[in-house]
C-alpha cells in the first residue's frame, strides 16, 4: 500500500546504504517530520539477545535528560497518607478499591500505574487487564514503592521504559520532533548507555546489531551504532 507523496519525498532523503552519525540522523528525522502534529521520535535498537531465555530478557527504565515531551497520566493505587502524597505530587487519579473496580469496568485512561506495596494484593487481581497494556506496577521498574511522590515526579518529567520484544528489538521514545537535534541526541545517548549497562551476561556475539531512529510518520534513518561516546559531536 502506498504511503503517500510526503512519505516518498522524505524517504528519498535517506541514503539506504549509509549509516548516519547520531546527531545527523536526529536532524534528518526532524526535517522529515512534516505532520501537522508534534511527532514522537523513537530509537529502535536491534539487540543480540534471545528473550526466550529467562537470563536474556531485558527490561528497565531511565529518566531522559531532556524528558520525553509526552504528557504522562499517572494512576496511583494508595490509601490514607500515601494517597494524599500522591495527589500532592500530581497524580492524575488516586484510589484503592474504587480504582480497582473502575479498571475492571474498562477504565484505562492513564499511561503509567504506581502502587504502594500494601496495595499489591488488590492490584494483583488486575494482572490480566494491566499486564498486556504494560500498565501493571512492577517493583523491578520502581513502580511498586512507598515513595510515591518520587516515582510520580520521575514519570511526569520524562522517565521511559525499555523492553526487548520477542525479536530482540527495543523501541524507545527519545523525544518529540520539536526537540533540537542536540536534545534528541542527549536522550538517545542516555538510552544507549543504559542498554549497554543492562546487557545480559549470557549474551554472545554482537550485542547492538543495528539502530534506527524514526518519527511517527517519517521513514527510519539508520544510525552508526559504533558511535557511543561524543554522539553530539
Amino acid at each position: 500500500m502506498s504511503k503517500g507523496k510526503k512519505y516518498a519525498a522524505a524517504a528519498a532523503k535517506v541514503e539506504s546504504d549509509k549509516l548516519y552519525a547520531p546527531k545527523e540522523a536526529c536532524a534528518l528525522v526532524k526535517e522529515n517530520a512534516t505532520a501537522k502534529f508534534d511527532e514522537t521520535v523513537e530509537a529502535h535498537f536491534r539487540l543480540g539477545v534471545d528473550t526466550r531465555q529467562a537470563d536474556q530478557q531485558l527490561r528497565g527504565s531511565i529518566s531522559l535528560p531532556n524528558g520525553s515531551g509526552k504528557t504522562v497520566r499517572v494512576a496511583v493505587f494508595a490509601e490514607g497518607e500515601k494517597a494524599k502524597e500522591a495527589e500532592a505530587a500530581g497524580a492524575d487519579i488516586v484510589g484503592s478499591d474504587e480504582l480497582v473496580a473502575k479498571i475492571q469496568g474498562g477504565f484505562f485512561d492513564f499511561d503509567a500505574a504506581v502502587a504502594t506495596p500494601d496495595m499489591m494484593a488488590k492490584v494483583g487481581r488486575l494482572g490480566k487487564l494491566l499486564g498486556p497494556r504494560n500498565l501493571m506496577p512492577n517493583p523491578k521498574l520502581g513502580t511498586v514503592t512507598p515513595d510515591v511522590a518520587r516515582i510520580i515526579g520521575e514519570l511526569k518529567s520524562g522517565r521511559v521504559e525499555y523492553r526487548a520484544d520477542k525479536f530482540g528489538i527495543c523501541h524507545v521514545i527519545i523525544g518529540k520532533a520539536s526537540f533540537t537535534p542536540e536534545q534528541l541526541v542527549e536522550n538517545y545517548s542516555a538510552i544507549y548507555g543504559e542498554l549497554l549497562r543492562a546487557k545480559p551476561a549470557s549474551t554472545k556475539g554482537k550485542y547492538v546489531k543495528s539502530v534506527t531512529i524514526t518519527s511517527t510518520m517519517g521513514p527510519g534513518v539508520p544510525v552508526d551504532s559504533s558511535v557511543v561516546r561524543d554522539a553530539n559531536a
